[in-house]
Order: C-alpha cells, then sequence, then structure tokens
C-alpha cells in the first residue's frame, strides 16, 4: 500500500509526498500531489486515493523508475543498439576477419571488391536487423538491370548469403532475410550454348604435338598442368625441393597469387592442404631440361626469363592466348586443363576419390559436380554401359 504525507511548499501551497515500497533490495519511489485550490478534505481524500493507486500502479509496471535506474536503462539502451550493427559495421568488425582466418587471399580481395562496389553503397549504413529480403532482392535486380553478368550478380548474392548466415547462427539477428531470396538466374540474353568445358583424348594430343616448337618452360608448365590437373597458381609456386625425381612424384603445397593491393606472393593451395601427385617421364623429362638451362640458384620451377623471381601469376593468360591463336586451339586456358585431366581419368575408369585427392578438392561431390558431365565421350560410354546391361538381363 502506498503511504501519503501532507507538507507544504515555502509558499504555503499544500502538497502530498505519495511514497511506494519495493521491497528490501530496491529503494521506495515517491511523487508529489499538489492540493488544488478550494477542495473540501473529502474531495482531497478521494482525489489522493485515485493518484496513490496509479502512481503504485506505475511503480510496480516499471513504468516509474528512479533517476539511478533511468541512468542504468540508458546506459543499457546504449549498449543494445550498438550491439544492433549496420551491415557495414558487421563486415568490417566480423565477415571479413572471420574470411581472413578460412579464404584465400583472392577470395578475401572478390569478396571485399563486391561489398565495397556493390553492397555497401545499397545496403551498408542500414541496420542488420532490418534489412528485408525485397531490399536485397532489389539489388539484385538493380544489378541485372545494368547488365552486369550473372556470374557477378551470383557472388554479390554468395558473398550476403554468407554474411546473413554468419549474423543469424551468432543471434545477431533473429532471422535471415536470405532464406526468400531466390538464386539469380542469367537473362535470356545471356544464356549461351553450352561448350565443352574439357579437351578430348585427341583434343590433348593435338595440342601435346603443337607443343613441340615452344619453348621448354612453356612445354614443361603445359605438360604439368595436363598431367598433374594442378591449378594456374599451384604450378607457379611450386619449386625445385618439390620435385622428386626419383619417385617421380610432385609434392604441391604452395599457391602463388597476385591481387592489385599486395602485389605477387605465396599462399597455401585453396583448400589449405598440400598433396603429392604423380609425375609422367615426359613431363619430368621437361623439367629436367628446364632446370639446366635456369639462371644459378633459382628457387622456383617456373621463373621469369633470365631471372630467380617466380614467373607472375598473369604471365600464363598471355602466352596462352597467343599460343591458341597460333595454333587455332580455341578456348585455351590453364583451368581447361585441370578439367581435362579429371573428364579424361573418370571416363577411363579412375574412381572419384582419387581423382578429387589429386585435384586437391575439398569434398568428392566437387569433383563429381565439376566434371563428370565434361565431355561427349564420357555421356557416350555410360549409355552403352546402360544398353549393355539391358542386354544382359534378356
Amino acid at each position: 500500500m502506498p503511504s501519503a504525507r501532507r507538507y507544504e511548499t515555502k509558499d504555503g501551497r499544500p502538497y502530498y509526498l505519495i511514497r511506494v515500497r519495493r521491497g528490501r533490495e530496491r529503494s521506495a519511489l515517491s511523487c508529489r500531489w499538489y492540493v488544488p485550490e478550494g477542495w473540501s478534505q473529502k474531495a482531497i481524500d478521494r482525489e489522493l486515493a485515485k493518484v496513490a493507486a496509479e502512481f503504485e500502479r506505475k511503480v510496480h509496471a516499471g513504468e516509474v523508475v528512479s533517476r539511478a535506474e533511468k541512468r542504468q536503462r540508458a546506459a543499457q539502451a546504449a549498449l543494445e543498439e550498438a550491439k544492433i550493427q549496420t551491415l557495414r559495421q558487421y563486415a568490417e568488425k566480423v565477415f571479413m576477419p572471420a574470411k581472413a582466418l578460412t579464404a584465400t587471399e583472392n577470395t578475401r580481395a572478390s569478396f571485399q571488391g563486391n561489398l565495397d562496389k556493390w553492397i555497401l553503397p545499397a545496403l551498408g549504413e542500414m541496420k542488420l536487423p532490418e534489412i528485408t529480403s525485397a531490399q536485397i532482392s532489389a539489388l539484385l535486380l538493380e544489378m541485372q538491370r545494368q547488365g552486369k553478368a550473372n556470374a557477378t550478380v551470383i557472388k554479390v548474392y554468395t558473398i550476403l548469403n554468407g554474411l546473413f548466415k554468419m549474423a543469424y547462427l551468432s543471434d545477431t539477428i533473429d532471422r535471415n532475410p536470405m532464406d526468400k531470396v531466390p538464386r539469380p538466374r542469367p537473362r535470356k540474353d545471356e544464356i549461351k550454348p553450352q561448350v565443352p568445358e574439357a579437351y578430348t583424348p585427341g583434343e590433348v594430343r593435338a595440342i601435346l604435338e603443337a607443343l613441340a616448337g615452344e619453348p621448354v618452360k612453356w612445354q614443361a608448365l603445359i605438360r604439368l598442368l595436363i598431367d598433374t590437373g594442378a591449378r594456374r597458381g599451384e604450378a607457379l609456386g611450386l619449386q625445385w625441393e618439390d620435385i622428386d625425381f626419383q619417385e617421380e612424384t610432385v609434392l604441391i603445397r604452395r599457391n602463388l597469387c597476385y591481387t592489385p593491393d599486395k602485389g605477387v606472393y605465396l599462399d597455401v593451395p585453396k583448400n589449405g592442404r598440400s598433396r603429392v601427385v604423380d609425375l609422367g617421364e615426359d613431363t619430368l623429362e621437361l623439367l629436367r631440361q628446364l632446370r639446366e638451362g635456369q639462371v644459378a640458384g633459382a628457387a622456383f620451377v617456373f621463373t621469369q626469363d633470365n631471372s630467380v623471381e617466380p614467373m607472375h601469376p598473369t604471365s600464363p593468360t598471355h602466352y596462352f592466348r597467343q599460343f591458341a591463336k597460333r595454333n587455332g586451339i580455341p578456348g585455351f586456358h590453364p583451368h581447361k586443363l585441370r578439367h581435362t585431366f579429371a573428364s579424361v581419368a573418370i571416363t577411363a575408369g579412375a574412381d572419384v576419390a582419387s581423382v578429387s585427392e589429386a585435384l586437391g578438392h575439398s569434398d568428392t561431390s566437387v569433383t563429381l559436380r565439376m566434371y563428370t558431365h565434361a565431355n561427349e565421350e564420357s555421356r557416350k560410354r555410360a549409355a552403352q554401359i546402360f544398353r549393355n546391361a539391358i542386354k544382359d538381363t534378356q
């Protein structure tokens, strides 16, 4: 029950100090009710009872608090407000630092570039919990309207998907707006006829024949890419200590990378693990010739001309373009040779797990998804196996 005591101000105006107790742990709260002039005591008592009851209700409901509690609530509100970060703050303080621990430098640079160009200008200053599926979809649609390649739109979608998933799993937000954002599809004018992602064995033989008159270092590089299925950066990151001529193997444990901000640098392979891959005798012979003709003291297998410095990661792209033009080889690219290694090996009967290990894939599903449909020969072989099985049951 609230208590009420009558007092007067210095100028003689009467008021009641209404006091409500809140138990032993918390201090009592009080308020003043000034008596209107001319009121009878009966009217005062009736109105005072109403005011005291209403004040007691507000105290117990938490609608009235002490000054100290107000300051505490303000501090708590500020703390909660700080937790509700903008997308920019979350990307800079949480998402990208987390990616620095798991992603390669190239991947991080790609993520940061797309954040800076597309995501932050559109959504960066918005509170993370307030961003809606519609706003994200609008960003992706605007990119398509501007004619951006579907691959670019997919990259932005992937970054946003990863960012909001991380925020949701860490309870930074209580819903994930990406759950209602469909994966972007190519525009109708962007859909192109499917082209083979790998060369057939016959095409590989033609490439090797065309290589005969090329400089030894390019013969060795292309031969090694075909022989091992290594990524371009993994091949360029090789050092002579990684080549075991006696065991006829190569240890792939580095990845030579380049970004405009960082320049040329060494990183670990994409899946973070090293691997040993067998080498053919033709590849080994070319590597022996390459080592004999190199500048003394060169540690890297593939170097710049007349230098011990590693070959620049962009150099193969320029050379491959010219080589393809001279020899009429369509779509000649380092990664297509990697596709070729897998598709030819699988078509010839190699088990997927071994191929996946040689390629440095983190999971065999990646190998299957990317390569089992790679060429016409594998499809014909599968169809023939089916037809033979049907005949055997008749």
